[in-house]
């Protein structure tokens, strides 16, 4: 979990919207089981991807007002914004395959 940035409301503007590379964001909670499914998979990505892409996590039960701001309605929802933007909301569950394959068409 080395490369993944815990990103809360605090500091959202600056390791999300102000980041040059895309940022992968993965909205979860410590209680759903398909988020930590995903958390390994992300951490790979962060170190396989980390010159293409940065991935950070928000944990929902701590920072509502970011779930309730970017209309995360279920978990685990992840979304990639680039230059400030959001891009692309990928809602439940994905292979790393999957996901991997939609970051290559923004990179």
């Amino acid at each position: 979990m080395a490369n993944v940035v815990n990103a809360n409301e605090n500091n959202f503007q600056e390791e999300v919207l102000d980041t040059a590379k895309p940022v992968l964001v993965d909205f979860w909670a410590p209680w759903c089981g398909y988020c930590t499914r995903l958390a390994p998979l992300l951490d790979e990505l962060a170190e396989e991807m980390q010159d293409q892409i940065k991935v950070a996590k928000v944990n929902v039960d701590e920072n509502r007002s970011l779930a309730q701001k970017y209309g995360v309605m279920s978990l685990p929802t992840m979304i990639v914004f680039k230059d400030g933007d959001q891009l692309e909301k990928i809602t439940g569950y994905m292979p790393k395959p999957n996901i991997v394959a939609k970051l290559e068409k923004i990179i």
